[in-house]
């Protein structure tokens, strides 16, 4: 019997590829908000630490405004490509480590800037991991997250969850915006502030990119056209099965902070 680390392994390995060159992981307003809070907020030396950094794209984002960028993912095949496309685009100031989230081999106070992108929802023991970012992110240091979010209804959350986890068993649950304020709080960030963004899913390549089995495919397809007139509205469910359901981006820091989204 695997273990959810090995799950999320066995799901994320071999797709590095397909997440390097996805529309929805390598674009997005919210890539650009990070850059401009960034820029904004740090030193031109900067140490930033990328967890969860899948195919990279956050690091790369971040990379020319910092000295040092540490892209860490349980994945050996995506650490593999994002070294390849950090030579590729010239980032020399980005190095991978092979870690999880709960568990960060670093000293503490090491980064001016922790952040994740599109990881969290995976992580086995959430507020431990957002315990291990305050741990490492230095006393007057940063903390971004992004990530899909939560509904705040419980029928739509209901089937939201659902469809994420029959699409992809590494699944464990997309936030809502107060549960991250919350565990942000709990975990020792301050001044907390978000937007969101609609986030749409094309189905074909949403299902593609995570190899997901044919009878769960239709499982999946089952559910949302058998879902409720208000379910159906709240995630633009549409006829191929493509929804867009919505992206959070989350900033806070330790310390008084003058930046504002």
């Amino acid at each position: 019997m695997r273990t959810h680390s090995q799950a999320v392994q066995d799901q994320f390995d071999p797709q590095a590829r397909a997440y390097l060159t996805s529309a929805v992981h390598a674009a997005g307003p919210d890539l650009q908000a990070a850059r401009e809070l960034a820029a904004r907020s740090l030193a031109a030396a900067a140490e930033v630490l990328d967890v969860g950094t899948g195919a990279g794209h956050l690091s790369f984002t971040l990379a020319p405004l910092a000295r040092r960028v540490v892209a860490l993912d349980p994945s050996a095949g995506m650490l593999h490509t994002v070294r390849g496309a950090a030579a590729e685009r010239g980032l020399q100031q980005i190095e991978t480590c092979e870690a999880a989230a709960a568990a960060l081999p670093f000293a503490p106070a090491t980064f001016d800037l922790v952040c994740t992108r599109y990881s969290a929802h995976h992580w086995f023991d959430l507020p431990r991991a957002l315990c291990e970012m305050r741990r490492v992110v230095k006393p007057d240091g940063f903390i971004l997250v992004i990530d899909l979010l939560g509904d705040d209804h419980p029928l739509v959350d209901t089937h939201l969850q659902s469809i994420e986890l029959l699409r992809d068993t590494s699944h464990v649950r997309d936030r809502s915006v107060a549960e991250w304020h919350l565990l942000l709080r709990e975990a020792g960030f301050t001044h907390i502030e978000h937007r969101t963004w609609s986030t749409r899913l094309e189905f074909a390549s949403w299902v593609q990119r995570m190899r997901t089995p044919e009878a769960l495919v239709t499982a999946i397809r089952m559910l949302q056209t058998g879902a409720a007139a208000e379910v159906q509205r709240a995630l633009n469910i549409e006829a191929d099965g493509s929804f867009t359901p919505r992206t959070g981006l989350f900033w806070g820091r330790c310390a008084d902070d003058r930046v504002h989204l």
